[in-house]
């Protein structure tokens, strides 16, 4: 059976050349579109380390593509995209990241069945001279920092219900030997110790940066946002750009999706949960404390409610007008004020949507 390859587009002159570079652990599969050979397709493979995109780097030199003409187009897949997503990004490729889903779904619109690296590098190639994409523009080092402090903290707290849960099953079960829960006890002050030792380093890693400082201090004034919440937000809005509250929103899954068609199917909005699942669940309980707190967010809430919309619903938007709050204050600079009326603007009243 022949490998299915997606045919390659001709590539309009306004478009810079495109590469597609499909990140594994051990190797880069590349497709290269060019402007000077419209509907011919290029490929390459080259080894997933700074040498290998060397020579990614001067193989598109030798095809006329220096890195300033490249537009390189990746998807992002753990931790292996990075290395390749900074270096060309350095050599002075412009690059874009796309979400995995979506390309999934583009690759069914034009009748892509089959998945390979080769095939992902060329339909990586095909959707970045046809659609229009974002340039990824790199974190600042303490943005970087504090995610992977956050995401070893997370680890930890993760370690930590683990072995919590094997003591309680340990304490419970008939004949346990001793040295089995004292190893178990041991674990658990180790861990907990790392975890209160890691706690104070992130606290101070943004008392340490202004901006970061600035940012925590500002999230910090929403009522129902705490440091958690302050810090996963941080992270996130100084790594990424946003254009607008609803942008972010979006990004973590808290946008409606509407279920609606014709006059016969009338399901219930949703919100789309595509998106940082850990930033969902870390937003819910403190939504559920700002609908009693917070006066924008509970009356957001309370007018769900009397609208007839369950109260997951009413939660669901409850957590997207704090991701908005969050927006707002980093955005504008300012703290939180509770007697902003946002009533003030034109805007459609929230759509409910089930958590």
């Amino acid at each position: 059976m022949e490998t299915q390859t997606p045919p390659t587009p001709t590539v309009p002159t306004t478009r810079p050349n495109t590469l597609g570079i499909d990140a594994s652990k051990a190797k880069l599969d590349c497709a290269l579109l060019r402007q000077s050979a419209p509907g011919k397709r290029l490929d390459k493979t080259v080894a997933n380390t700074p040498a290998g995109i060397k020579a990614l780097l001067a193989w598109l030199d030798s095809k006329a593509c220096p890195a300033p003409s490249i537009h390189a187009v990746l998807e992002p897949t753990g931790v292996y995209h990075e290395t390749a997503t900074w270096l060309v990004h350095e050599a002075g490729c412009t690059v874009a990241l796309v979400n995995p889903a979506r390309l999934r779904s583009y690759a069914g619109a034009i009748g892509v069945v089959s998945k390979n690296d080769q095939i992902d590098a060329a339909l990586l190639a095909r959707y970045g001279a046809t659609e229009p994409l974002e340039p990824w523009q790199p974190p600042s080092e303490a943005s970087r920092t504090l995610s992977a402090l956050l995401a070893r903290r997370d680890t930890l707290c993760a370690d930590i219900q683990r072995d919590a849960n094997r003591l309680e099953k340990a304490r419970s079960a008939m004949n346990t030997p001793k040295v089995v829960t004292s190893s178990i006890n041991k674990t658990l002050k180790f861990l907990e110790k790392e975890l209160a030792a890691l706690d104070a380093q992130i606290k101070r890693h943004i008392d340490d940066d202004p901006t970061l400082k600035q940012n925590d201090g500002l999230l910090q004034s929403i009522k129902g946002v705490g440091p958690r919440v302050a810090q996963r937000m941080n992270a996130l809005m100084s790594g990424k750009s946003f254009k607008s509250a609803e942008a972010l929103a979006a990004y973590i899954g808290l946008n409606p999706v509407q279920h609606l068609s014709g006059s016969s199917v009338r399901g219930r909005s949703t919100l789309s949960k595509r998106g940082p699942s850990a930033l969902r669940q870390l937003l819910y309980l403190p939504a559920v404390t700002a609908t009693t707190c917070n006066p924008q967010v509970k009356a957001i809430y309370q007018r769900l409610l009397a609208r007839g919309a369950c109260k997951m619903s009413a939660l669901g938007a409850a957590m997207r007008k704090l991701a908005h709050l969050c927006f707002g204050v980093i955005h504008s600079g300012k703290p939180y004020d509770p007697s902003w009326n946002p009533g003030a603007r034109a805007n459609p009243a929230p759509q409910p949507a089930s958590v």
